[in-house]
């Protein structure tokens, strides 16, 4: 029972807070469960597909390919592969975690896999098209001159402060995944 309370110990304090919140305010209670409700849908609406093509790519793509093209090594070639697998992903950020650790399981590179959560939430190209229609072609080029260079840098600065140790364990939580 206490496992499964530390599994779903995240579900339980959201619960405990709308119903707290329905017993003191009540509207906002009602407003509080809708928004939870609806955030429960969009995320179930997207995470079975989301699982479905990481079961895939686990299967389909051996672990010495993705080493070769994203792992240690990679270089250039890693950073736009990265690079153009977040720019071309459909989604909110939070699905980009669980393709991040199959990266890491099958021997990206860290320094590609934050590139590559960065792309996803600056340079997708769909939203990129619509900001285009809106703000200008001009202003899209200028923030991907910004974007980009700061994203690798932003990768570059994580890279290098994580202790070699902390990434060795990240590397281990992520074999366990399945």
């Amino acid at each position: 029972m206490i496992k499964i309370f530390k599994r779903y110990k995240i579900v339980a304090v959201i619960l405990t807070i709308n119903l707290l919140l329905l017993l003191f305010k009540p509207q906002l209670g009602i407003n509080s469960l809708k928004g939870t409700a609806d955030n429960l849908k969009e995320m179930l609406g997207i995470m079975p597909p989301i699982f479905i093509l990481l079961g895939l790519l686990d299967i389909w793509v051996e672990k010495e390919t993705m080493t070769k093209l994203m792992g240690e090594g990679s270089n250039i070639r890693g950073i736009a592969i990265a690079f153009l697998l977040g720019s071309v992903a459909a989604g909110p950020l939070y699905v980009s975690f669980p393709f991040a650790g199959m990266l890491l399981k099958k021997g990206s590179k860290l320094f590609n896999v934050l590139i590559f959560i960065g792309a996803w939430s600056a340079t997708k190209i769909p939203i990129s098209l619509f900001e285009a229609s809106v703000m200008g072609w001009r202003f899209m080029v200028t923030r991907y001159i910004i974007d980009i260079p700061a994203i690798v840098l932003i990768a570059y600065i994580i890279d290098k402060i994580i202790p070699q140790n902390e990434k060795e364990s990240i590397y281990e939580n992520v074999k366990s995944l399945k």
